[in-house]
């Protein structure tokens, strides 16, 4: 079992001279201004290598820095925002597999039909205008054959053999 024990810094336990009421910030000693602690442990003998640490390493060392109350609510936020972004992709990926296989088994076989039916009124089209140029070459021969249907129907089946 490891024993803690508080050691305190010599420049925090040595009582300091209180100012007088006219002094505003004079200081006795002109050296506790700029005062460091030279003989720390860490400042002399340091193991410490910068170079060989990774990102991560630091941001971890950094955990300890946040209180655990505020830790839980950033895991919490975090944890709700991943299960939020994982529902939201698989909602979104199923959906695009009902709508593609929808527009697959509904979509091509209207197309299909939908081309059929634009070439049976392109040949409708082309046919109307054999027609009309045949009707321009000989002007009066559809318009006799007509009138002559319309009077006689047994001559005209026998005009036609």
């Amino acid at each position: 079992m490891v024993k803690l024990t508080e050691v305190e810094d010599e420049h925090f336990t040595t009582e300091k001279p209180v100012p007088s009421k006219d002094s505003l910030l004079v200081s006795d000693n002109e050296d506790d201004d700029d005062y460091t602690d030279t003989e720390s442990e860490i400042s002399v003998d340091s193991a410490y290598d910068g170079e060989s640490e990774t990102l991560y390493q630091r941001i971890v060392a950094l955990k300890d820095m946040i209180p655990p109350q505020s830790r839980r609510r950033i895991v919490g936020t975090v944890s709700s925002l991943t299960s939020f972004t994982k529902s939201t992709f698989s909602f979104s990926g199923k959906a695009l597999w009902v709508i593609s296989t929808s527009a697959f088994l509904l979509g091509v076989p209207w197309a299909l039909a939908f081309a059929e039916e634009e070439q049976y009124v392109q040949m409708e089209r082309e046919q109307g205008m054999m027609r009309g140029a045949n009707e321009m070459l000989t002007p009066g021969a559809d318009a006799a054959a007509a009138a002559l249907g319309a009077a006689n129907p047994e001559q005209k089946s026998q005009a036609a053999l």
